[in-house]
C-alpha cells in the first residue's frame, strides 16, 4: 500500500511527487502524504476516487440528462455517452478494487458517534458517496460474451435501480445477434438499442409515480441507551410519545402513506414513506430534510427531546432521541 515507496524515500532521502496505479502515462498521480498515510492504516482512498470522477463528469451535463430523463427524452445515445464517462475514469477493475477497498477497509471503522455518552450507530462509506452523488436511478449494466466458434453475441442485464430505497424500478434483458468482427462496445449497443425504449418507459412509470405519490423511503426512530430512562411509552399531555410520532408521520407524509412496520419502547421503524418531491424552498427533499423536520418538531415544547439524525445513503435516516 505504499510502505515500500515511502522506505525507499527514506533511503535515498528524496521527495517523492507522484505515485502510479498503472503502467500508462494516465496512471500517474501526484503524491500526497495524507492519502498514503491513510492507505497504509486501511482507511481507503475515498478522495482520489472522487477527484476522478470530478475530473471526468461534467455537473451540468448531468443536470442535462437528468431533466431528459423526467421528459422521457433520455435514449440510447445518452446511455452510451455516460458508460463512455465511466471508462474515462480508467480502468473497470481499478475502480471496483478502489471502491472494494474503501467498502472492506473502513466500514468497521467509520462511525457515527454520539457527542456526549459515545454511543455509536454506523454509516458505510459507499452510502456517503451514495449521499454526495444526489442520484435518483442507478444504472446497472452487466454482460458476458458468448463465443461459438469465430461467432460472438453478447448477453446483457441492465437494472435501474432507485437510489434512495436500493429496489429495481426498471430491467431489460437479452442477447444480442452474433457477429464475426463486431467489438463488444457495438455488440452490447445493438443488443440493448432495442429494448432501451421498454426500459426508458419502465423509468418514466417511475417518476410519473414518484410525481403523484412521492419520494419512497425509510424511517426509523429509536433511544440512545445512556440510562435516560426515555422511551416511546412516555406520555406528553396524555397522548403516548409512539402516537405522538405516528400522527407527525400522517399530517406530513404524502397522501398519508407510511407503514409503521414495527414498534417497541425503544425503536420505530417506518417502512414504504412517501415524502414530498420538493420542500417548501423548492430544494429537493430527501431522508434527511425529512427526518430533521421531525427532529425539530420534537426539539420544541411541551416534548423537549433532543435528537440525532444519522443517515444512511439518501433514503434512510435514524432519528437518535435522547441525545446529540
Amino acid at each position: 500500500r505504499g510502505g515500500a515507496a515511502i522506505s525507499i524515500r527514506s533511503v535515498v532521502d528524496k521527495p517523492l511527487k507522484f505515485i502510479s496505479s498503472g503502467e500508462k502515462m494516465d496512471a500517474l498521480q501526484v503524491f500526497h502524504p495524507e492519502r498514503m498515510a491513510d492507505r497504509i492504516l486501511g482507511m481507503g482512498d475515498v478522495v482520489s476516487l472522487v477527484e476522478r470522477a470530478q475530473e471526468q463528469f461534467d455537473e451540468e451535463e448531468a443536470r442535462r440528462l437528468k431533466k431528459k430523463l423526467v421528459k422521457d427524452q433520455f435514449n440510447f445515445n445518452d446511455f452510451i455517452q455516460q458508460i463512455q464517462q465511466v471508462k474515462k475514469m480508467g480502468n473497470l477493475k481499478d475502480l471496483a478494487s478502489i471502491v472494494k477497498t474503501i467498502n472492506q477497509n473502513a466500514v468497521e471503522d467509520e462511525m457515527t458517534t454520539s457527542r456526549t455518552s459515545g454511543a455509536t450507530l454506523a454509516e458505510t462509506p459507499l452510502d456517503r458517496l451514495y449521499n454526495r452523488a444526489k442520484a435518483d436511478i442507478i444504472i446497472e449494466l452487466t454482460w458476458k460474451v458468448n463465443t461459438m466458434g469465430p461467432k460472438r453475441s453478447v448477453t446483457y442485464t441492465l437494472k435501474g435501480v432507485d437510489a434512495y430505497t436500493n429496489k429495481q424500478v426498471a430491467a431489460a434483458s437479452g442477447t444480442g445477434a452474433q457477429s464475426f468482427t463486431a467489438e463488444v462496445p457495438v455488440l452490447i449497443e445493438e443488443a440493448t438499442l432495442e429494448k432501451m425504449d421498454g426500459f426508458v418507459g419502465q423509468l418514466q412509470d417511475h417518476f410519473d409515480d414518484m410525481l403523484a405519490n412521492g419520494r419512497e423511503i425509510i424511517l426509523t426512530v429509536r433511544v440512545f441507551d445512556n440510562g435516560s430512562g426515555l422511551s416511546f411509552e412516555d406520555e406528553y399531555d396524555g397522548e403516548e410519545l409512539t402516537d405522538i410520532i405516528d400522527r407527525w408521520m400522517s399530517q406530513n407524509t404524502m397522501n398519508h402513506r407510511y407503514n409503521l412496520s414495527d414498534a417497541t419502547e425503544s425503536a420505530l421503524h417506518f417502512e414504504q414513506v412517501r415524502i414530498p418531491i420538493y420542500r417548501e424552498n423548492g430544494m429537493a427533499m430527501d431522508a434527511r430534510a425529512f427526518s430533521n423536520s421531525l427532529r425539530k418538531y420534537l426539539g420544541k415544547a411541551p416534548y423537549n427531546i433532543p435528537c440525532k439524525i444519522l443517515t444512511k445513503g439518501l433514503g434512510r435516516a435514524d432519528i437518535v432521541l435522547g441525545e446529540k
